[in-house]
């Protein structure tokens, strides 16, 4: 245990609470971040290729009452008729096109014998006035809408919704939200519109299919978790090693007992000595 005892020394106690903070915070935090967004990302590219494929359902086949709720229908397309609700519109604010600051336009629709939805209509830009763009009021009267079914977003923290212009104004699309701002019963899913529908504004694109790095870097974070154990293992060995050497270095002694040094010249032999020498090794020596 005397050779371990370094180990207990402050700045290598240092270093064990670092390595094994470390490893922990990769398996447990940065680890399973990243793979679920991977997982989110994944499920949401499936949702949106599939609904690529697919014809557009009724809603009210999705959403039959209004305490319903898909969360796994997300990117559908929906159908519905009904007639929007312009009184209880409401604008969600730091919204952008194309790199330029926009508002996006949302209103409720009430679906024919279902429920009522809360309907993104599209974008409209910010212009050089600071206030409210103007923007087209949704047609009166009853429509037959097509738009993708989305999750609701969570509320944004520390930002609270207000009036300008008269108009109810969030910065999340949060249809819990916003029913009890306007007092309209909303579903707990919203519906984005497509192109060319009736009441639509700039149309959103749908996100790019890309998954992104994210399983690549949740894989990262799980061989730096593994490695950095290893890495301290590693230098522990290396110092034991170090110190044993040192030892065996300062504890050798050179050895002067018996014999003369190996390496010290022989004496030079005289000639009688010589000429017995090769005798000897001709004929054998003499008993």
């Amino acid at each position: 245990m005397r050779r371990l005892g370094f180990l207990f020394r402050p700045q290598w106690l240092a270093l064990f609470v670092v390595v094994i903070a470390f490893a922990y915070l990769c398996f447990t935090v940065l680890a399973p971040w990243q793979l679920g967004k991977n997982t989110r990302t994944s499920r949401e590219n499936n949702q949106i290729a599939s609904s690529l494929n697919t014809e557009p359902a009724p809603l009210i086949s999705v959403l039959p009452h209004q305490d319903s709720s898909a969360p796994d229908a997300q990117w559908r397309r929906l159908t519905a008729t009904g007639h929007y609700r312009p009184e209880a519109q409401v604008l969600v604010r730091l919204r952008t096109d194309d790199g330029d600051p926009s508002y996006e336009v949302l209103t409720p629709f009430a679906v024919d014998g279902g429920p009522t939805v809360l309907v993104n209509r599209g974008y409209v830009k910010q212009g050089d006035d600071p206030g409210v763009p103007p923007f087209a009021a949704p047609p009166p009267g009853t429509v037959t809408i097509t738009g993708r079914l989305r999750d609701a977003e969570p509320i944004m923290s520390g930002k609270e919704p207000f009036k300008q212009d008269g108009i109810q104004q969030v910065y999340s699309i949060s249809p819990t939200q916003i029913s009890q701002l306007t007092n309209v019963p909303l579903t707990a899913e919203y519906l984005q519109l497509v192109d060319g529908q009736p009441g639509g504004l700039g149309v959103i694109a749908l996100p790019h299919l890309d998954a992104g790095p994210f399983l690549s870097y949740g894989i990262q974070w799980i061989a730096f978790g593994i490695v950095a154990p290893i890495g301290l293992g590693y230098f522990v060995m290396a110092e034991i090693r170090q110190r044993r050497l040192e030892k065996a270095q300062s504890g050798s002694a050179t050895d002067t007992s018996g014999g003369p040094d190996p390496e010290e010249p022989a004496t030079p032999l005289t000639a009688e000595e010589k000429t017995e020498q090769k005798l000897a090794d001709r004929y054998g020596r003499r008993r």
